[in-house]
C-alpha cells in the first residue's frame, strides 16, 4: 500500500507520460502519415480519464484533499469516505469492501493499478513551516 508521496510522484510520471505521448510519438506519427513514410502503427495508452480523476475540480482526489484539509475536525478516514463518494463511479478509481475496509482506494495509472492508503494524507498535505523558516521569515 502507498502513501500520499507515491501518489504525487505517479502522477508526475502520469502526466509526463500524456506529455510524452502527444507531443513526441503522436506528432512524430503524424509526420510520418504527412510524409507518406509507411510504419506500423502504435497506439498509445491516454492517461486523460487517470488525469482527470486525480485533477477533477471539486471532486477529484487533489480537489477533495484540499477540501477535507480546511475542515479541522476531517481525518484520513473522512477523507477516504469522501473520496468514495465523489469518485466511486470513475472508471479509474476502484475501492471493494475490502480495500475501504482500510480506508484505502486504487488509481488505475498509465502503469497499472496501485493502491494507497489514505493514512497520513491530511497532515502531508499541510503547509506547515519549519521552526527555522519561521524564524527567518520573522527576522527579515
Amino acid at each position: 500500500v502507498n502513501s500520499f508521496e507515491q501518489l504525487c510522484i505517479n502522477y508526475c510520471n502520469e502526466t509526463l507520460q500524456q506529455q510524452f505521448n502527444g507531443f513526441v510519438l503522436q506528432r512524430e506519427q503524424e509526420e510520418y502519415i504527412a510524409e507518406n513514410i509507411l510504419y506500423n502503427f502504435v497506439t498509445f495508452k491516454d492517461s486523460t480519464k487517470c488525469l482527470e480523476l486525480i485533477e477533477m475540480k471539486r471532486t477529484g482526489i487533489l480537489a477533495t484533499l484540499q477540501e477535507q484539509s480546511l475542515f479541522p475536525k476531517s481525518t484520513d478516514e473522512s477523507f477516504a469516505r469522501k473520496l468514495y463518494d465523489n469518485c466511486e463511479n470513475h472508471v479509474c478509481f476502484k475501492a471493494d469492501f475490502h480495500i475501504k475496509a482500510v480506508n484505502a482506494f486504487v488509481v488505475i495509472h498509465y502503469a497499472g493499478p496501485v493502491c494507497y492508503s489514505s493514512e497520513g494524507f491530511l497532515e502531508k498535505n499541510m503547509d506547515h513551516l519549519s521552526p527555522e523558516a519561521t524564524e527567518l521569515l520573522g527576522s527579515s
